[in-house]
């Protein structure tokens, strides 16, 4: 008897130190559909059945919806993954909409996922993701675009949930799907003056999610960032974007070193296509294999099981990265 307690003991210990495995893909957010060696390289190594592909925008220009964005597709594109197809919606599209005008857009917008799945011969997966950051005052007419793209496809629809939308839920609501892939970065705004990562912050990660055990909706993937930039801040103030930018890239003789991901430019001139003044700053935010690890770890305490979709597919980001979290 005593030797079956032991054993029961060492297989719990065990079970309990074994290290969870997450299948993973990525998403593909560029608006031409064309891989390079090293994309390929990267989707090849990938152990999940599906490519999650931004198809297009819709946004409301001058009271009007628009398509923004449309992929477009190389000759050369090829993959044996299932496609996801992805549409990313602003906020404001669901500001003042009627019920009519949400019935039109759900039904214009699968229209034009099928457009484009025929005409790039594209092998799709039962599934459509939709991208929202809604909000507390859109989110009845969003939800129920969700039920009306459901009932006018016939296919599984999802949806992004951020990180705002899991502290906040009593006020922005539940989504009425069966499945959420929920967003862990953007943790900041990187327009602000701060000296934290905006991408991902954990602390701030962690704050937010610490409730995430109790969300109702229990089917659920998780989006990592390996993506990177640097933020540049002229003399009054104003921000801007430079994508894929790295530490190693702050390495120039023009450039002061305020700290390991800042510097100073000593000089006018031309610096990642861009004309930049003395005086302007860079700071560049990456990601680091340590703090999507601090992640991982943190999420399998809270949730039972999950995929990790990386953001994004690109071979700037994929060449040094390791994915086996």
């Amino acid at each position: 008897m005593k030797t079956l307690q032991f054993l029961f003991i060492l297989f719990f210990a065990v079970s309990c130190n074994k290290k969870r495995t997450h299948q993973y893909t990525f998403y593909y957010w560029k608006t031409k559909l064309v891989l390079d060696k090293k994309e390929k390289e990267a989707l090849q190594k990938v152990n999940d059945p599906y490519l999650y592909i931004r198809f297009f925008d819709i946004d409301k220009i001058n009271g009007k919806f628009q398509p923004v964005g449309v992929i477009t597709k190389d000759k050369s594109f090829e993959t044996d993954k299932q496609i996801v197809p992805t549409v990313f919606i602003t906020n404001r599209t669901f500001l003042y909409i009627s019920k009519e005008e949400i019935t039109f857009l759900a039904q214009h917008i699968y229209d034009l996922i099928q457009k484009k799945t025929f005409e790039y011969h594209l092998k799709i997966n039962d599934e459509i993701q939709i991208d929202c950051d809604w909000t507390a005052g859109t989110k009845d007419d969003y939800f129920t675009f969700l039920k009306a793209l459901k009932k006018i496809s016939q296919k599984q629809i999802t949806c992004t949930l951020r990180l705002h939308q899991v502290k906040d839920k009593i006020q922005t609501g539940i989504p009425p799907v069966e499945k959420v892939y929920l967003m862990c970065y953007s943790t900041s705004s990187p327009l602000e003056n701060s000296d934290k990562n905006s991408i991902l912050d954990v602390p701030i990660l962690k704050s937010y999610l610490s409730e995430i055990d109790k969300y109702p909706i229990k089917n659920m993937e998780v989006a990592l960032p390996i993506y990177s930039w640097g933020i540049v801040t002229n003399h009054l103030g104003k921000h801007k974007l430079i994508n894929a930018l790295s530490e190693k890239d702050l390495e120039n003789i023009n450039f002061k070193k305020i700290s390991n991901t800042e510097i100073e430019i000593l000089k006018d001139g031309f610096y990642f296509g861009n004309y930049m003044n003395k005086g302007f700053r860079i700071k560049v935010e990456e990601i680091s294999d340590d703090q999507l690890k601090n992640v991982v770890n943190f999420l399998e305490k809270k949730i039972k099981h999950f995929n990790i979709v990386y953001y994004q597919l690109d071979s700037k980001f994929v060449t040094e990265q390791n994915f086996n979290f």
